[in-house]
């Protein structure tokens, strides 16, 4: 069972950025999200009006607020920069292995912003990671000569997009249940994109049947599959194998892309995530105190890793 939920995890999860290919391939990315959070919205409200009022109690207009801010940072900025960067031709295994890096920036962030203790292990890791990352953004460039070289630091500001949600969330963490963060993360995104489609004139969805089957994809497999499958797999895992199962989106989306889009892998592309793969064996080879830590669901005493929150859970584009 532990091995079917981690399967399904990562499968569930690197879906996301599949399902943005799919997409982006009939509609611009705006009118893509938009019409992916607005029924998800609908029914994430329905559901808090009928079965989750009790959830909601005591919570003041200060908490709904800030999930509303972290989940402009974590759900609209990051998902906004993911299908963008897929938009312009970044490859989908790509924009996932530098989505991916997120745990290593933050856990190495954690030490100057949240005075936790961040081992040499830690920066080894980062850097190996970045390397990797590297690695596999060269190799795609070269294989699409067509993409400017700019499209590659869009991920990238979704990347920190997230790390600043994280850090919001563990500055001054608060006892929102997920089904509220969710919900509030998911309505925000929902007017943030039906705004932003409006203006741009790009609100009306694609008449191609693959563009509807790129939304059913993405709210039930990407949204509730991912989503619920991270919350199963973090209470019994723990933080440290979520942060490691996350590593797998990339290879695993990079497969999955070659395969079903034709997209470009090559010995490059493969060394590159090889490396970046190292970069987790590094920081989480497990030390009696870490894999203690990491049974009890808490941070990992060292090297230092933030605890990913419903903040970091959001489908990050998949999330």
């Amino acid at each position: 069972m532990n091995l079917l939920l981690s399967v399904a995890f990562v499968l569930c999860w690197s879906s996301g950025f599949v399902g943005a290919k799919l997409g982006t391939e009939d509609a611009g990315a705006l009118t893509i999200l938009m019409w992916r959070f607005l029924p998800l919205a609908v029914v994430l409200v329905a559901a808090a009006v009928t079965r989750h009022r009790a959830s909601w109690r005591g919570l003041t207009a200060h908490d709904v607020g800030r999930q509303a801010v972290i989940g402009l940072l974590s759900q609209s900025g990051y998902l906004l920069t993911v299908y963008w960067a897929i938009q312009l031709g970044v490859s989908s295994g790509t924009t996932a292995l530098i989505d991916g890096t997120q745990p290593l920036v933050a856990g190495a962030l954690a030490g100057p912003l949240l005075h936790q203790y961040v081992s040499r292990r830690q920066w080894l890791g980062l850097c190996l990671g970045l390397a990797g990352v590297a690695l596999v953004a060269t190799a795609d460039a070269g294989a699409n000569p067509g993409v400017a070289w700019w499209t590659y630091s869009v991920p990238f500001a979704g990347m920190l997009s997230l790390v600043a949600a994280t850090f919001i969330e563990q500055r001054s963490p608060t006892h929102v249940t997920p089904a509220v963060s969710m919900t509030v993360h998911c309505v925000t995104s929902a007017l943030v994109f039906t705004v932003a489609a409006l203006a741009a004139g790009s609100a009306a969805p694609s008449s191609a049947p693959s563009f509807w089957i790129a939304i059913v994809w993405l709210v039930t497999l990407s949204t509730f599959g991912g989503y619920g499958l991270y919350w199963i797999v973090l209470r019994r895992f723990g933080v440290t194998k979520v942060n490691t199962l996350m590593f797998l989106m990339a290879p695993v989306t990079a497969v999955w892309g070659a395969v079903m889009f034709g997209e470009p892998f090559t010995a490059q592309t493969a060394a590159g995530l090889t490396v970046a793969l190292s970069a987790v064996a590094v920081v989480h080879v497990a030390s009696p105190r870490a894999a203690r830590s990491s049974r009890d669901g808490d941070r990992v005493g060292e090297p230092a890793t933030v605890r990913t929150s419903a903040a970091t859970a959001d489908d990050s584009g998949t999330r």
